[in-house]
C-alpha cells in the first residue's frame, strides 16, 4: 500500500495513542524553527548582508503581515468546507509542506540581482511562503481539537506540541547564526529546510489523523456571511479572542523591550539579553506539564485566569532588578506564566469550537483558528506603537549610544513591566467574562 493510500484509508476512532500524540506535537518544532529564524534574521539578511534599502524591506514586511493576516480566515473557511477521501485538513497539509519548506529555503538563497531585483524576489518568495505557511499551520491547528476531544486529552496532547515548539523557538534564534556564520546563508537554508521537511513528513505520517466520524454533509453549505455572524456573535469567542490579543501584545512588548532593558537599564552587554530570554524558556518547558495537570483538575477558564494572573504579577517584578542575575530570576517567574498561556489558550479555543458545534451543528475549527490568527496579528502593530511612544516620551536618542538620559531607564522599565501588566489586566478581565465554566462541552456526533 502506498503512503498516499495509507493516509487516505486511516481514520482515528477513540483517543490517540502516545506515539500519535508525540508525532502530531512534533510539528511544533519546524513551525517555530522557521518562524523564529524568519522573524529574527530576515531583515538583517536583506538589509545588512545584501544591501537592500531598509525602507524597501520595511514596506515588504508590512505587506507580508497584511497578507498573512488576511489569508488566515480565508483558508480557514475553505478548509472547513473541503470534502475529500483524505479528509478536510490532511490534503492541505500534505500538499503544502514541500512548497513551504522550499519557499523558506529560497528566501535565504536569492540570485545575484540588483537591489530592485532582490526586493522583488523577496516579495514574491515571501508571498509563496505566507500562503504555504498559513495553509499548513492553520490546518494543523484545526486538527488539534478534532484529534483531542476533551480537556483531559487536549491537556496531555498539547504538552509535546508546546515543548517541541519552544525548542524550535530557541534553536531558531540560537542555531541559525552559528550555521550562517560558519557555512554561509545557503547552507543554513538547506540544513534547516531539510530538518523541517523531515520532521513535518514524520508528523504528517504518524500523527495527523482525521476522525472516523467526520462532519455532516450540511456543514459545507454554511455561507460565508453566516460563518462570520456565528463567529463574531459567539459569547465565548469574543472575550477569548480579545483576551488572547491582549496576552499576545504583552508577550510581544516584553520580547521587544528586553534588549533595551539589558543595555539601558541593567547596563549590561547586549548579548546578555539571551540570558533573560533563556530563563523564560527554561521555566516555560517544565511548567507546561504542571499546567496540563492543573487544567485537568479544574477547567480551562480557571486555569487561564490563574496563568494570566501569575504572568502579570511576575512581569511587574521587572521594575526592580539592577543586575542581569536578578532580572533572570524574574524571567523564571515570567516563564511559568508563559508556559501556562502556551498550554491553555488552544485548549480554551477547542472548547469554544465544541460549544459552537453543539449549538449550530457545524464543526468550524478552520474558521475559528483563522479569525483568531487574523485578530492576534494586531499584537505586532500594538507592540510597535507602544515601543515608539514610550521611547519617544522618555527622550531616547539612538545617536547618544549608552549616554541616554535617566528618563530612558524609567521609560524602558515601564515598557517592560507596567505596560504589559496593563494589557494582562485587560486579558484577565476578558477571560473572567468567558461564559463556559465547565471542563468539557459535548460535541455532536456526525451521522
Amino acid at each position: 500500500m502506498s503512503l498516499i493510500a495509507g493516509i487516505r484509508n486511516r481514520r482515528l476512532d477513540g483517543a490517540p495513542t502516545r506515539a500519535q500524540s508525540i508525532a502530531f506535537g512534533a510539528s511544533g518544532f519546524p513551525i517555530q524553527l522557521m518562524t523564529q529564524t524568519f522573524s529574527a534574521f530576515v531583515v538583517y539578511f536583506y538589509v545588512a548582508h545584501l544591501g537592500v534599502p531598509a525602507g524597501w524591506v520595511a514596506g515588504a514586511m508590512i505587506a507580508h503581515g497584511i497578507l498573512n493576516a488576511v489569508l488566515n480566515p480565508v483558508v480557514g473557511a475553505l478548509s472547513d468546507r473541503l470534502r475529500t477521501p483524505w479528509g478536510r485538513r490532511v490534503p492541505w497539509i500534505g500538499l503544502g509542506i514541500v512548497p513551504l519548506v522550499v519557499a523558506f529555503a529560497l528566501i535565504w538563497m536569492p540570485p545575484a540581482l540588483s537591489a530592485g531585483g532582490l526586493i522583488a524576489w523577496f516579495v514574491v518568495i515571501v508571498a509563496v511562503y505566507d500562503v504555504a505557511f498559513v495553509v499548513v499551520v492553520l490546518n494543523i491547528s484545526a486538527l488539534f481539537p478534532e484529534i483531542f476531544r476533551t480537556t483531559g486529552e487536549r491537556a496531555a496532547g498539547n504538552v509535546p506540541r508546546q515543548i517541541f515548539g519552544i525548542l524550535g523557538m530557541v534553536l531558531g534564534t540560537a542555531i541559525a547564526p552559528l550555521i550562517y556564520g560558519s557555512l554561509g546563508w545557503p547552507a543554513m537554508a538547506l540544513l534547516l529546510g531539510a530538518v523541517c521537511l523531515g520532521v513535518l513528513t514524520w508528523s504528517l505520517g504518524g500523527g495527523m489523523i482525521e476522525r472516523v466520524s467526520g462532519v455532516s454533509p450540511s456543514d459545507a453549505a454554511m455561507p460565508w456571511r453566516a460563518q462570520l455572524k456565528h463567529t463574531f456573535t459567539n459569547r465565548a469567542f469574543v472575550p477569548y479572542v480579545i483576551g488572547s490579543l491582549m496576552v499576545q501584545t504583552s508577550v510581544a512588548i516584553i520580547i521587544a523591550a528586553i534588549p533595551f532593558y539589558v543595555r539601558y537599564s541593567l547596563h549590561a552587554a547586549e548579548g546578555d539579553a539571551s540570558i533573560l530570554l533563556g530563563a523564560i524558556f527554561v521555566a516555560a518547558i517544565p511548567s507546561i506539564v504542571g499546567w496540563s495537570a492543573f487544567v485537568r483538575r479544574t477547567s480551562p477558564r480557571t486555569a487561564v485566569l490563574t496563568g494570566v494572573a501569575i504572568f502579570g504579577v511576575a512581569v511587574l517584578c521587572f521594575l526592580w532588578p539592577a543586575s542581569v542575575l536578578g532580572a533572570a530570576l524574574v524571567g523564571l517567574g515570567v516563564g511559568v506564566g508563559v508556559g501556562g498561556l502556551l498550554q491553555l489558550l488552544e485548549i480554551m479555543l477547542g472548547q469554544i469550537i465544541d460549544d459552537d458545534a453543539a449549538r449550530t451543528g457545524h464543526q468550524r475549527e478552520g474558521v475559528y483558528f483563522g479569525v483568531n490568527g487574523f485578530i492576534v496579528r494586531g499584537a505586532v502593530v500594538l507592540q510597535a506603537v507602544v515601543a515608539a511612544w514610550v521611547l519617544t516620551a522618555s527622550g531616547f536618542d539612538a545617536s547618544l549610544g549608552d549616554a541616554q538620559p535617566s528618563s530612558v531607564d524609567a521609560g524602558v522599565r515601564v515598557m517592560l513591566a507596567v505596560v504589559p501588566l496593563g494589557f494582562t489586566a485587560l486579558a484577565w478581565l476578558c477571560f473572567w467574562l468567558y461564559p463556559i465554566r465547565t471542563a468539557d462541552v459535548v460535541r455532536p456526533v456526525a451521522s
